[in-house]
């Protein structure tokens, strides 16, 4: 029977959570019953964790504001000056980041961190654009001991998934490695440095490798309410038979287990049960809307068969991917464990909205977003 918990950002919803541990302390300050002076001795007593996170898009951020939530120093870098500001204003430490800067200032911050993220995919021809331009100041940063744990984020998509077509089999961590493309191989060398550089300094590393990232804004929810096409890479998603995916929640979860774990391993898939196709998944979505609001769909709001086929002899990539050892070794129950969990807490949130009321001009509730997730 699939169990599905329901979270989301309104009191009313059951939000999943994890036990607090030593780790994850939660933070005091908004409890007006904490005494100020045990809060002031735990601040004299302990030093706060801080994570430095290489490319703050939309996983670094989700994971950012948790880890602040729980007391955390959170530093990172970013790619423009308008999402530098942003970051500042929500209380982090960020940093601009390009390929091409060969002094990296952010590099300084890493001193401190006692956790470090990478979230930067590599460039063909080039490599980790951390690790091949500036290997040797990373090293120097992070020889201080101060750091306890090191992640990087992965990808089981093609084309840069380092697995390659498995035809359709279900594939594990130790499934032979078939890097086919560029795109894979420079993956694959940067899965091997970040994994390298944590065993050199000591400290327990992990590659995640992820299924296509779904949660706030990002889901075929939004695809189909917001009118979108596809672009490329979701069109060839959609004519496969097999479709790895992950809520972002549910990485964040993966992200403190491994944290709070003395494994030295290791490299984890982290996806959901159900490798479904995107076209079930649209059309799972399309249904619920219509069932809510009859009428209020047609051919606008969902891609076009186009969209979603592509020619037979492409490279498809297919594969099932398997998540049994994030569960085993991380201990990591799933907050939503396939597609219809999400969609089916929206279409339940909703049931309890007057089908007449708060309709916007594209016909769906003002509140929609907010819902959602």
């Amino acid at each position: 029977m699939e169990i599905c918990h329901i979270s989301g950002p309104l009191h009313l919803l059951s939000v999943g959570t994890l036990p607090q541990t030593s780790t994850f302390r939660k933070c005091k300050k908004s409890n007006p019953f904490y005494s100020l002076q045990l809060e002031s001795k735990i601040q004299r007593s302990e030093t706060l964790p801080h994570i430095f996170i290489f490319g703050i898009g939309f996983v670094g951020q989700y994971f950012a504001n948790q880890l602040k939530n729980d007391c955390w120093k959170v530093s990172g870098t970013c790619t423009s000056v308008i999402k530098k500001e942003n970051l500042e204003k929500m209380g982090f430490e960020a940093f601009l980041f390009s390929a091409s800067d060969l002094e990296l200032r952010s590099l300084n911050a890493l001193q401190d961190a006692s956790h470090l993220l990478i979230s930067i995919p590599p460039i063909v021809d080039l490599g980790d654009p951390v690790l091949c331009l500036h290997q040797d100041i990373l090293r120097n940063k992070l020889s201080n001991g101060n750091l306890q744990w090191l992640c990087y984020l992965s990808s089981t998509s093609m084309p840069v998934c380092v697995y390659g077509d498995c035809g359709g089999a279900w594939v594990n961590e130790d499934y032979p490695i078939n890097a086919a493309t560029k795109s894979a191989k420079a993956r694959l060398a940067a899965e091997k440095g970040w994994l390298d550089l944590g065993h050199d300094l000591g400290v327990p590393a992990h590659v995640f490798r992820l299924g296509g990232i779904y949660g706030p804004g990002r889901s075929a929810l939004d695809t189909i309410i917001k009118k979108e096409s596809l672009s490329q890479d979701p069109r060839m998603r959609g004519s496969r038979h097999y479709t790895a995916r992950v809520h972002v929640a549910d990485i964040c979860r993966a992200l403190k287990a491994s944290i709070d774990m003395t494994l030295s391993r290791k490299i984890y898939n982290v996806v959901d049960d159900d490798p479904a196709p995107r076209a079930e998944v649209f059309a799972f979505a399309r249904d619920l809307i219509e069932k809510r609001w009859p009428g209020k769909m047609d051919g606008s709001h969902s891609p076009s068969t186009e969209d979603l086929t592509i020619q037979k002899n492409s490279n498809r990539g297919e594969k099932q991917v398997s998540n049994a050892l994030l569960k085993k070794e991380l201990g990591v129950s799933l907050l939503h464990p396939t597609y219809r969990c999400k969609l089916m807490a929206w279409y339940h949130l909703f049931m309890l909205m007057p089908k007449n009321g708060l309709i916007s001009t594209d016909g769906f509730p003002q509140f929609f977003w907010v819902l959602i997730f």
